[in-house]
């Protein structure tokens, strides 16, 4: 793990000795901003603008022929084999398709035809799709949910079921069991579907070796696939011919092009592509993969780790309470903080170049994404926080008008 550092001069010899400086070349943040919003959505890569500029290219001069001649209609297939090799799961069993909302909705029932009980569980603190995801599916169903306390999931599993359960909390950042989790589901005939909405591109997941079996995960957050970007699905091959998707759409057929009546799927997690891909998205997050290509997720997750571990000292220097873990290897790649006026004080900190973002009622979120980040930056960003808690400049009135997105 890199050292915490007790002084600037200290953060600055962290980036010289930083194996993944050169990574930086691929972002072009504007000067004087201090991005730290990655965990939310990640900055362009430059190699996402040209493959997304390559892909209208092919659009303008191809037309309908580029599904053929630039590719296009492999692309969520080929995307999600290199998303695959992040996340460590199978050859063939990641596939780009949809967004995480209606992956979960699909993965989950499809979990629930193997599961040896329709019941099923989520945590109480689990972000809101989730939570909606799974009270409706139950109302539809007419299936028992159960909402646990924090931390309750792995203990619920002992009644079996369908656990939804993200692999890094959105709130706190503390990282799940993966392995003692899946280990539990197996012994008592339950299924897991993992969110790796908070994980994916900063923790070395190794999803195989854990036995995950079900797990989908958005890919414009540490991933850097541009707003809004397709999410991943990820279906082990254990099962991936056990089960079916309760949304089966014609991408999803073994044999689109035939137009039959009647639904053949594809083998593999290629069964729960739904509608046509968003080929500019995708082609957006093909780019933006080559800018994290290269870098092996062990250290990916130990630069993470150790820009938070530096917010983390700082903000207990500053008095702050601190929610996300103080183990690095239980804490994703945010870092919260409990401040009471935290939405103004985030207003305050973008005025000054500091992107941070803020979950009600009281939860200032600081993200470490490892690409572009470095830790002279982390140093000044703690900076501008503490000048701005002790001068009191968030209490001004602009600060305090609410904007829908926070």
């Amino acid at each position: 793990m890199f050292e915490v550092a007790h002084s600037r001069e200290a953060a600055l010899l962290c980036d010289q000795q930083d194996p993944l400086a050169r990574a930086r070349s691929s972002f072009r943040i504007r000067e004087g901003v201090i991005y730290l919003v990655g965990h939310s959505l990640g900055p362009p890569p430059v190699q996402a603008r040209q493959k997304t500029e390559d892909a209208l290219s092919a659009w303008t001069d191809q037309l309908v022929r580029g599904w053929n001649a630039a590719g296009w209609i492999d692309l969520a297939d080929r995307t999600g084999e290199r998303i695959a090799e992040l996340i460590g799961a199978d050859p063939g069993s990641v596939i780009v398709t949809d967004n995480v909302s209606v992956n979960l909705f699909k993965l989950a029932v499809a979990a629930m035809g193997l599961a040896r009980s329709p019941l099923l569980i989520i945590e109480e603190d689990e972000f809101p799709t989730d939570q909606y995801i799974v009270a409706e599916l139950g109302r539809l169903q007419q299936a028992d949910v159960r909402r646990v306390p924090a931390g309750e999931g792995l203990a619920a599993l002992e009644t079996g079921g369908v656990l939804i359960k993200s692999a890094v909390s959105y709130r706190s950042s503390e990282v799940a069991d993966i392995s003692a989790h899946e280990a539990e589901a197996r012994h008592r005939g339950a299924m897991i579907v993992w969110d790796l909405s908070h994980a994916s591109g900063v923790i070395n997941l190794t999803l195989a070796a854990h036995g995950v079996m079900l797990a989908t995960g958005c890919t414009y957050k540490y991933l850097n696939g541009g707003p809004g970007a397709p999410a991943f699905i990820c279906v082990s091959r254990d099962i991936a011919d056990k089960v079916t998707s309760p949304l089966p759409g014609w991408m999803g057929h073994k044999s689109p092009f035939l137009f039959e009546a009647s639904y053949t799927p594809r083998d593999g997690a290629g069964r729960f592509a739904s509608g046509t891909p968003p080929i500019l998205s995708l082609a957006s997050l093909d780019g933006a993969l080559d800018a994290i290509a290269g870098y092996p997720m062990p250290a990916l997750q130990k630069k993470a780790v150790g820009l938070g571990a530096l917010a983390i000292s700082r903000a207990r220097r500053l008095g702050l309470e601190v929610l996300s873990p103080d183990d690095d290897a239980r804490r994703g790649g945010h870092v919260s903080l409990r401040i009471k006026e935290g939405y103004p004080v985030v207003q305050a900190l973008a005025e000054r170049g500091v992107l941070a973002d803020f979950r009600a009622p009281d939860t200032v979120r600081l993200g470490f994404s490892p690409l572009f980040l470095c830790f002279e930056q982390v140093w000044d960003a703690m900076d501008v926080l503490g000048d701005i808690l002790a001068s009191g400049s968030w209490d001004h009135p602009r600060f305090h008008a609410r904007a829908k997105v926070t």
